[in-house]
């Protein structure tokens, strides 16, 4: 399998943070409290630190964007995006629901994604008019075309559930066949597998969702906001399917009855 340079860049960088990951897991490390009162530890930062040295040193002039060191050149046409442990509480819990993304996005576009859950035992990734893989296997979404067939996860329920949109979410809930909430990288694995059909999610940030929207998208899905927008810098809510069911998902989401 042929890799970009940035990809292959990309892929090293989650290697070297999944080493730092596995030697940190499980060490009762001290847990500070961000402004936004989300919590990081010194697995968080070191990992960054290792990512964005590799990356910064094969692409130089590159932007940089992530969860815990400074942003730089965040309107350069080729910008990366990496938030270095994605589920920091589920790893000062102690239970595998944690990964690194990284995401590259080009003049507005995410083009390149990996999501690497270590100790869960996942990688997938994916390249613009590559395909997308998992566990070097190469996936695809389902072909389920049916609403009442559909199995959907939700992500962030509480920030759903306090969103203007929750009566019309529980009016879709009601019609699809199965509702789970897998969460964080899983679901969208899932999802670009054929595992399940559907995902929507409210309250996460670009860089907890890029590599994986590249992931899907290159395994056939489609990965927008809840109001069908595109993703941007700015984006926190997804609405990521099959493709075949993102127009009804949508129009469930948006109608008023």
């Amino acid at each position: 399998m042929n890799h970009s340079p940035e990809l292959q860049a990309a892929l090293e960088a989650a290697d070297e943070a999944a080493s730092i990951m596995r030697s940190m897991y499980r060490r009762n490390l001290e847990v500070r409290v961000k402004e936004d009162k989300s919590p990081v530890t010194d697995a968080d930062v070191r990992c960054e630190v290792a990512i964005r040295e590799i990356l910064e040193a094969r692409f130089p002039r590159y932007g940089f964007l992530g969860e815990e060191t400074a942003g730089r050149d965040l309107e350069a046409d080729n910008l990366w995006l990496v938030d270095p442990i994605d589920g920091t509480k589920a790893f000062v819990r102690e239970y595998p629901m944690f990964s690194t993304q990284i995401a590259l996005m080009r003049e507005g576009e995410i083009v390149l994604g990996v999501s690497s859950a270590p100790v869960y035992g996942e990688l997938a990734f994916a390249e613009r008019g590559q395909g997308a893989f998992l566990n070097g296997q190469r996936v695809r979404v389902s072909v389920s075309s049916e609403l009442e067939a559909a199995s959907l996860s939700a992500g962030n329920l509480k920030a759903l559930a306090s969103g203007p949109s929750w009566a019309r979410s529980g009016r879709l809930v009601a019609r699809v066949n199965r509702i789970r909430g897998y969460g964080d990288f899983l679901h969208y694995h899932l999802l670009a597998a054929g595992k399940i059909d559907a995902v929507i999610e409210s309250d996460v940030n670009i860089l907890d969702i890029a590599a994986c929207a590249a992931i899907v998208s290159e395994a056939g899905g489609r990965f927008t906001e809840l109001d069908g927008s595109a993703l941007t810098l700015q984006s926190g809510t997804v609405l990521a399917t099959n493709g075949l069911l993102h127009a009804p998902i949508l129009k469930a989401l948006t109608s008023e009855r």
